[in-house]
């Protein structure tokens, strides 16, 4: 078998640029010097959360985001904290998307990129693990570095459709499987926690006490009826799973209603916004914007949009749709919203936790407005309690 993954490695090695670096690099433009002071936020809720972790050189930011929601379900159900395994789940679904990817002859996406159901899919069926038994990381590196494992992986699978015997083999999937293995590590089948033994899945049966049947993912569209499910159409759904599809407003009223009894909330979302600042931790829908050239004028028109609170378009089911229609709104980014807050004119923002790292004005956080929730979000999951009744008894039959 080493063999086999040393010429594997001769063969296919090609170190990429991550998309999730391109975004971060280009968000750095979008940013006042003088936003920290400008804005004064005040907590309104602020759900109990872990640490903020990075994700590094992976476009992994969906499991970060979905377990950190799952490490605040863990506090909300026991009272304590604990950090799980967040490249367990990414481990389970590369694993799992291979296997689609060959069903599919190929004619499907191939990358790190995932969904939050892929998280609740992975805990349901694999279980979990705490980030203390497995790290993610196989080698001398401190922070996840996919480019090469996933350029590796992605020539295997090309060469496995491709193949001229007509046939597949069966030890696709065995050698497949020990390819990620050598660079993520292998999981524990049992491991010692706490004084008692668990495996993956009794782990999260017996210890964490999470039912994945209890969350919802939700979103909102024109071109599907409101109160029904349907495949949330963006690349990333390799498994093809369903959302509840809801009126736009009703996203926030959801997503309030949550805060406010103490349930946080999941959040894929399109961040290649001129109005999403990384630096400055904040995110909004300027109602003016400069045009896209980058001369010194532009430049010192951008910085002014973060310079304190200023007015946001009216977003409307027609502009968020049109938006997603014509790719202005896409899959970027998932994040943890664990928290309200109003700025110093009473305007309201969610607390939002990103996975890359500490490096911002607020420490790893971002202040988002209700207007770029409702214009750029893709979908977002939550406990089923944490629906409002009203909307819950058009969504969840059961």
């Amino acid at each position: 078998m080493n063999k086999f993954i040393l010429s594997v490695l001769i063969l296919f090695i090609n170190l990429s640029i991550f998309a999730q670096d391109n975004l971060i690099n280009a968000l750095e433009k979008n940013k006042s010097d003088s936003a920290k002071k400008k804005f004064q936020f005040t907590s309104i809720y602020d759900i109990e959360k872990t640490s903020v972790k990075a994700q590094g050189k992976s476009g992994t930011c969906w499991s970060y985001s979905g377990n950190s929601f799952l490490e605040s379900e863990y506090i909300r159900l026991k009272g304590k904290q604990l950090d799980l395994a967040d490249i367990f789940a990414v481990r389970c679904a590369l694993i799992d998307k291979a296997e689609t990817y060959v069903r599919l002859h190929g004619n499907l996406g191939w990358g790190e990129g995932g969904a939050f159901h892929d998280v609740m899919n992975m805990y349901r069926k694999y279980g979990a693990l705490p980030q203390s038994v497995y790290s993610g990381i196989q080698y001398d590196s401190k922070i996840n570095n996919f480019g090469e494992m996933m350029a590796v992986l992605e020539g295997y699978l090309k060469g496995i459709i491709s193949n001229k015997s007509g046939k597949i083999s069966p030890l696709w999937k065995k050698n497949f499987v020990t390819l990620v293995d050598s660079y993520l590590g292998t999981p524990p089948a049992d491991f010692e926690f706490e004084g008692k033994k668990y495996t993956p899945k009794s782990f999260a049966d017996n210890y964490l006490g999470i039912k994945a049947d209890d969350y919802i993912e939700i979103s909102s569209f024109s071109h599907v009826p409101f109160y029904e499910e349907s495949i949330l159409l963006v690349p990333d759904n390799w498994s093809f799973d369903k959302v509840w599809n809801v009126k736009m407003t009703e996203m926030t009223e959801i997503i309030d209603y949550a805060l406010k009894n103490n349930y946080s909330v999941a959040w894929a979302t399109d961040v290649s916004e001129k109005g999403f600042s990384w630096k400055n931790g904040v995110a909004i829908v300027p109602d003016s914007l400069p045009e896209d050239n980058r001369d010194d004028e532009y430049q010192s028109k951008m910085k002014k949009i973060f310079d304190g609170p200023k007015p946001e378009l009216v977003i409307t089911q027609e502009m968020r749709q049109k938006a997603f229609d014509n790719y202005e709104t896409t899959d970027d980014h998932g994040m943890h919203i664990t928290g309200l807050a109003k700025d110093q004119t009473g305007r309201e923002y969610y607390i939002v936790k990103n996975s890359w790292g500490e490096k911002n004005d607020h420490k790893g956080y971002i202040y988002v407005t209700k207007a770029y929730l409702m214009y750029k979000t893709t979908a977002i999951l939550v406990n089923k309690n944490g629906l409002p009744s009203t909307i819950k008894s058009k969504l969840v039959k059961n």
